[in-house]
Parts: structure tokens; C-alpha cells; sequence
């Protein structure tokens, strides 16, 4: 996400705040919003799926392989 949608979020945070939300100002927030938390979820499960754990025989399992790797979700 670049940051004049970061920025975007954070003013129209801070209006709503202050002095409230159009009707359109808070559809448009509400989409920011989803797109920023789909982006985070995306981000820690790639990072999850890069975790290898040793088990205790010895083994070394990929967390993405053992739980699915869930690149979509």
C-alpha cells in the first residue's frame, strides 16, 4: 500500500474525529481500511509460511507446507 493511502486513512481518521464523516468520506474509508488489513494479513502469512520448526526427532517442517500454504487468504 503506498503512503498517500496511509496518509489518506489517517486523515479522514482524524476528521472523523474531529468534526464526522460524509457518507461517501466513510464508504471510502471503510474500503481503505479492508484494502490495508487484507495487505497485513497477506504479509504475516508469507511470513509464517518462510518459518521452519525443528521437531523434537530431529525434523525440520516448513510451517506453510505443514498448515497449507494459504498465500490467498
Amino acid at each position: 500500500m503506498d503512503q498517500n493511502k496511509i496518509k489518506r486513512i489517517n486523515e479522514l481518521y482524524r476528521k472523523s474525529k474531529a468534526e464526522g464523516l460524509t457518507d461517501a468520506e466513510r464508504k471510502e474509508q471503510k474500503i481503505l481500511r479492508q484494502e490495508y488489513l487484507e495487505l497485513v494479513k497477506r504479509n504475516l502469512r508469507s511470513q509464517l509460511n518462510n518459518i521452519d520448526i525443528e521437531e523434537k526427532d530431529g525434523t525440520v517442517v516448513n510451517l506453510g507446507e505443514k498448515y497449507g500454504s494459504q498465500e490467498g487468504n
